[in-house]
């Protein structure tokens, strides 16, 4: 109901005020009220609204057709009243470039008119797993069942770009450029395995035979022999074949990669505040990432019974560093919530001391 404010001063929910609501007016005066719909414009002289609930009718009242109502909530000036211009000002930018339209935003384009806007589209990540001892099932005497490329794929959707995965590829220079150079349309090219200095490591040289390797082994664990370069203006990525070592330089490496090609930029994982229950080794000069399990109650066999800094947190999880480290071990990162980095000038981090887990499959 449309009022002059002013009517409204001194009701409550057992006391009301009593203006008399006429029919559709143009204006109204002193006293009087118009009953409106939402979105609709009100009469000249009305100044705020009471919500249909505050509002009573009570009997008839004057002239124009009115009833007599009492209003039970007090309004100030302007109060329930919509502006135009209220929602998005004339001329204001509403995103940047970079932005990863949300829901609601795509109803506020609408809102203004827009049903169309330029973006990027999702990047085409060609995932390559590669090794004359993978197969998909039933292995046999030396051969391994393959599974990098597929966590990798599933990552790359996760992260928000569209994966193929390709065959296994054997450890044969021909092969793997032939496999390499047949998807250099997408934005990006992943290969998994074959990035060390063993003699079945052929990647680094066949990526510089194709294009530049810019960077061959970084000082991480696990993780150290990853290969970045770049082949007809496509970014290759290719990643160790150890599981984890694959897993965690994919969050380093091909994450942010995969970002930039979309248009975006890679956000810091979420992190978890935690108590470590047990020491974490690491070599100093090396950033490790060391794979934790979190438990809301310390067990007797994690808790922590080292010092605790004076930080003066309290109630906190338990981080478990898994007991299986090996940058093999698939499960100590399929089985852990997260992994706690230490860095570089540390010779690791004992148990009791406070420190962040980074969630980071929690993060698109």
């Amino acid at each position: 109901v449309r009022v002059r404010a002013e009517d409204t001063f001194g009701a409550s929910d057992r006391r009301g005020r009593a203006p008399s609501v006429g029919a559709a007016a143009e204006s109204i005066a002193p006293g009087e009220a118009a009953r409106v719909h939402t979105r609709e414009r009100g009469p000249r002289g009305a100044d705020a609204v009471v919500m249909i609930e505050q509002v009573e009718t009570v009997g008839g009242g004057g002239g124009r057709g009115a009833d007599d109502i009492e209003a039970f909530d007090a309004v100030a000036e302007g109060e329930n009243v919509g502006e135009a211009g209220e929602d998005v000002a004339d001329g204001q930018r509403l995103f940047e470039a970079g932005h990863v339209l949300r829901p609601s935003d795509l109803g506020l384009l609408k809102s203004v008119g827009l049903d169309a806007v330029a973006v990027y589209e999702r990047p085409t990540v060609a995932v390559i797993p590669t090794g004359e001892e993978l197969v998909q099932s039933d292995p046999g005497p030396g051969e391994v069942i393959e599974t990098n490329g597929l966590t990798i794929s599933r990552l790359v959707e996760r992260w928000g770009g569209e994966a193929r995965y390709r065959d296994v590829v054997t450890d044969d220079e021909d092969a793997l450029a032939a496999a390499i150079e047949s998807d250099l349309d997408a934005d990006v090219v992943v290969t998994t395995g074959g990035s060390s200095v063993g003699e079945r490591d052929l990647l680094p040289e066949v990526v510089d035979s194709l294009g530049e390797v810019l960077v061959h082994g970084v000082a991480l664990k696990p993780g150290h022999p990853v290969c970045l370069g770049v082949a007809d203006d496509t970014p290759v990525v290719s990643l160790p074949g150890y599981p984890v070592a694959c897993i965690v330089n994919a969050a380093q490496f091909l994450r942010p990669v995969q970002k930039r090609a979309g248009g975006t930029t890679a956000d810091p994982f979420p992190t978890r505040r935690a108590r470590l229950a047990r020491k974490v080794p690491s070599e100093p000069g090396t950033r490790t990432f060391a794979r934790v399990s979190l438990s809301e109650n310390e067990s007797d066999e994690g808790s922590a019974d080292g010092p605790t800094d004076g930080d003066g947190e309290t109630d906190l999880p338990a981080a478990t560093p898994t007991r299986a480290s090996g940058s093999g071990i698939l499960s100590s990162v399929a089985l852990a919530d997260g992994w706690v980095v230490v860095p570089e000038p540390r010779e690791g981090i004992d148990a009791g001391e406070v420190v962040d887990v980074e969630l980071w499959e929690a993060s698109p």
